[in-house]
């Protein structure tokens, strides 16, 4: 059974929660209104009883965005994992319908496992050829400040999206799980933070490729070395070749046309993540009447 619902419709032509349920263990938080009052945009907070998702929770929310709306799924917070109960795991499911012309950011903060935790989550998008989506999916080591770094059991996280005739669009799927030859952390080294950024649609086509030129710039003084081999270079950033780069960023389109574009991070610590989001996100103010995470 669903344990929250949301639709979002055009109400005497402004973008108007018209329904919403929600049960134990999320709730929903929609204030009447966030940012610019200009903005034709409505902001969704989902919120957990007990300030995470514990072992043996399942959630499952749907979400309906009809023609020409615009809304923002967010949190307060990051979204933790508690400790696994046995081999109990938890799950998240999101399944979301974006309607002609409108625009859907699902913009979270990162999901943070803790030690042994078991988590999975699936989120599903059916969209028209003119829809709009915007998808932030990241996650870190764990209390990695405390000393938790990749000691969660599994961590499984499926994207997915689809036209409205049912044709595969986009489908991804991260899975980290602990081996008997390979623990997560040595498969992940130093970097405490992973992230995935889908944007999508016509209305975030400057998005789009202000991303493209702004990852080409950062990276490209990375690795950057000569070679006494013709028409051949290794790159590095800096004199040695093993320096380890705090922030790796890279991208790539998918679908017809390439009408979507695919943003992966790695890195050290949360904030130059936080950084790049705001940063490359601040040109969607208009639309979605305030900086994506500002505060």
């Amino acid at each position: 059974m669903e344990t929250g619902l949301i639709v979002v419709t055009k109400v005497g032509g402004k973008s108007t929660v018209s329904r919403c349920f929600s049960k134990y263990p999320i709730k929903f938080i929609v204030p009447n209104k966030v940012g610019h009052r200009n903005a034709d945009c409505v902001w969704i907070y989902s919120i957990s009883y007990g300030g995470g998702i514990v072992s043996g929770d399942s959630i499952k929310c749907n979400f309906t965005i009809e023609d020409g709306c615009t809304a923002v799924l967010t949190t307060q917070a990051s979204t933790k994992v508690y400790k696994s109960v046995g081999l109990k795991g938890s799950e998240q499911i999101l399944e979301a319908q974006v309607g002609h012309e409108a625009l859907l950011a699902v913009i979270p903060d990162p999901v943070t496992c803790f030690s042994t935790a078991r988590y999975t989550q699936k989120q599903v998008f059916r969209v028209q050829s003119d829809s709009n989506l915007l998808l932030v999916d990241w996650f870190t080591s764990g209390r990695y400040e405390s000393g938790e770094r990749w000691n969660f059991e599994s961590y499984r996280s499926a994207n997915n999206i689809f036209y409205e005739d049912g044709q595969p669009l986009f489908l991804d799927t991260t899975l980290l799980e602990q081996g008997p030859i390979c623990s997560i952390s040595e498969c992940m080294q130093d970097y405490q933070v992973t992230a995935m950024i889908i944007v999508l649609g016509p209305k975030l086509k400057q998005l789009q490729n202000q991303v493209q030129e702004n990852v080409k710039n950062m990276m490209s003084g990375y690795f950057q070395v000569k070679s006494n081999i013709p028409g051949y270079s290794m790159r590095t950033n800096s004199k040695f070749f093993l320096t380890k780069p705090s922030f790796i960023a890279s991208c790539s389109t998918f679908g017809p046309k390439g009408v979507g574009l695919v943003i992966r991070i790695a890195a050290l610590t949360t904030e130059p993540v936080y950084q790049f989001l705001r940063h490359q996100l601040a040109c969607l103010e208009p639309y979605l009447g305030a900086l994506p995470y500002s505060s």
